[in-house]
């Protein structure tokens, strides 16, 4: 596992370096074998990102800025890199922190996570894909509702309407990551990819991909080696007792 650490204080302002550095390290993390997952998180107490600089929005405003397009291109490898990434969201996810952890796989808050779309409020919209991933992952309707009014969610109320996955402490988020990070890497990468090649696309060609990576994994031998553990320990329990199959082909994962 690789975690990527946002350490811009005292608030964390997001910038056109950081993204540019950020799509860096992915691509050079995408090739890795040894890396399973990638994990984003905050170097800076009370901060995952406070928003974007608000120094760099003045530039924009003044007229195109080149480095710019890392906001884009840098949420677009987090989207297309192989493994899973999962932000750990602690402190304030406002703005350009949100729209970040939106292009993740998973979102894990922490107990003092808070979410805040802002941008209207300073008469604009969010503009790293803020909208079109939220509406996609909560709902147009709920979607509306956060990027128009512009209100704060706590990390309970975010876990309600589906913006966070999973609210855990510190050891929790671990042993959560590790849960993850100890399936094989082809399965993980497969899985990553069929999910989200069917979300851009519709459902018969999402059952393709699906049914194609399925195929591809079954003739590996990783999957032939759990299988065939798993299928063990089927046999040599009795009618009657439980097989947890995940438990079963531990020793031979990590």
């Amino acid at each position: 596992m690789a975690t990527l650490r946002f350490v811009h204080p005292p608030r964390n302002f997001l910038t056109f370096q950081a993204f540019a550095e950020l799509e860096e390290l992915l691509g050079e993390l995408a090739d890795d074998e040894a890396v399973r997952t990638v994990v984003l998180a905050s170097g800076v107490d009370g901060y995952f990102a406070a928003h974007a600089d608000l120094d760099e929005l003045a530039l924009l405003q003044q007229g195109p800025v080149p480095e710019a397009r890392y906001w884009y291109t840098a949420m677009r490898a987090v989207e297309r890199l192989p493994q899973p990434v999962v932000a750990l969201l602690s402190g304030q996810v406002w703005g350009g922190g949100l729209e970040l952890a939106l292009a993740c796989d998973i979102r894990v808050a922490l107990p003092d996570a808070h979410f805040r779309l802002p941008e209207t409020a300073l008469g604009i919209i969010p503009g790293a894909g803020g909208t079109q991933r939220l509406m996609r992952l909560i709902g147009p309707g709920l979607a509306a509702n956060l990027v128009l009014s512009g209100r704060r969610l706590g990390a309970e109320e975010a876990a309600s309407v589906g913006l966070v996955e999973r609210i855990l402490s510190a050891a929790e988020a671990d042993a959560y990551l590790d849960s993850i990070t100890t399936k094989p890497r082809a399965a993980l990468v497969a899985a990553k990819q069929a999910l989200r090649e069917g979300k851009e696309s519709d459902l018969r060609q999402g059952l393709k991909v699906e049914g194609r990576l399925f195929a591809d994994l079954l003739t590996q031998s990783a999957s032939r080696e759990l299988v065939a553990c798993a299928r063990a320990a089927y046999a040599a329990a009795a009618d009657e007792q439980p097989v947890d199959v995940v438990a079963s082909v531990g020793h031979l994962r990590g």
